[in-house]
């Protein structure tokens, strides 16, 4: 599977990275704190034996940032809920800061200010997107808040909604809200004959259920399989299915082998494309129906309208 075209901005990472040296000295911490952030396990692996590959702080770092590049979304949640972590950061552990001098309190500050510096350019041009995106729906901001939505979203990567219901129900809203916020005609989560389903959406005149799964590797040809059989069972059935941390390779083409094309696939990566105002739930669901109905692709890049 090709890559995503989206590469989180080297200026960020470059920031980020000097950020994190910048904090923790040991590197059972620095892993911790990846691990906290949405790195999961398929990432870690790559430094789980650090001690025998010989990898110094530094290479911890660049290993796994270079592993969340190469992932089909980007690993752009994961990017996003370290930034937010680090742009929050306030503690400075007095053990290595001033009783073995190993790292310097007035350093990890600036670099911190650095990063602050940085979001706070980019947060002034997706206020204005989103202050237009506004105005067309006021209605819709009076029950959601893109900023809100967002912020929960970045929570749930790093693991403050640890209750796994719990968990499922803020995905669930955020969602639903996104598509609430485009205008678009939304059905809250039900069941029906012992089917559980997300929740479901209008979008041109057409009825799409929701299949969300937030899970630490990517999702199997089964959990795909099952879906699309739920939606066939409908009359003129469409689905969304919704994997945080995108899709294998196998799963995609095991779709792709069905008779019939009526799934559409997103990922976490199409999720923040919206959360930060760079474009809408219903321009994300065009490009993708469009996609799936013209050249039968059913995992593109929105913005790109390459394959993922």
């Amino acid at each position: 599977m090709i890559s995503s075209s989206y590469r989180f901005p080297k200026d960020f990472t470059d920031a980020m990275r000097d950020c994190v040296l910048a904090i923790f000295w040991p590197k059972d911490q620095i892993i911790s704190f990846l691990k906290n952030n949405g790195c999961t396990s398929n990432e870690l692996k790559h430094i789980s034996k650090y001690k025998e590959q010989g990898l110094n702080r530094f290479q911890i770092i660049d290993i796994i940032f270079e592993t969340l590049h190469s992932r089909s979304d980007g690993g752009i949640g994961q990017f996003r809920a370290m930034l937010k972590s680090l742009l929050e950061w306030e503690y400075f552990d007095p053990y290595y800061f001033k009783r073995l001098n190993k790292l310097n309190e007035n350093e990890a500050k600036q670099k911190i200010q650095h990063l602050k510096q940085l979001q706070e350019i980019r947060d002034a041009r997706l206020k204005e997107s989103q202050r237009k995106r506004e105005s067309i729906n006021p209605k819709q901001t009076q029950l959601y808040n893109l900023d809100s939505l967002h912020d929960t979203y970045l929570e749930l990567f790093q693991g403050k909604i640890a209750s796994p219901q719990e968990r499922g129900y803020k995905f669930q809203n955020i969602l639903l809200g996104t598509a609430s916020l485009d205008g678009l005609d939304v059905t809250e989560p039900f069941k029906i004959q012992g089917e559980q389903i997300d929740g479901s959406i209008k979008f041109e005149g057409e009825h799409y259920i929701i299949e969300a799964k937030w899970q630490d590797k990517s999702i199997a040809s089964e959990a795909l399989y099952h879906f699309a059989y739920k939606v066939e069972g409908k009359m003129y059935g469409r689905g969304l299915f919704i994997s945080v941390n995108s899709f294998s390779n196998e799963s995609v083409a095991a779709l792709k082998m069905g008779k019939v094309l009526r799934t559409i696939l997103l990922d976490g990566a199409d999720l923040i494309y919206v959360l930060e105002g760079l474009t809408t739930l219903s321009k994300v669901l065009d490009a993708k129906v469009k996609a799936a109905q013209t050249e039968g692709r059913i995992y593109i890049d929105p913005l790109t309208l390459k394959d993922k």
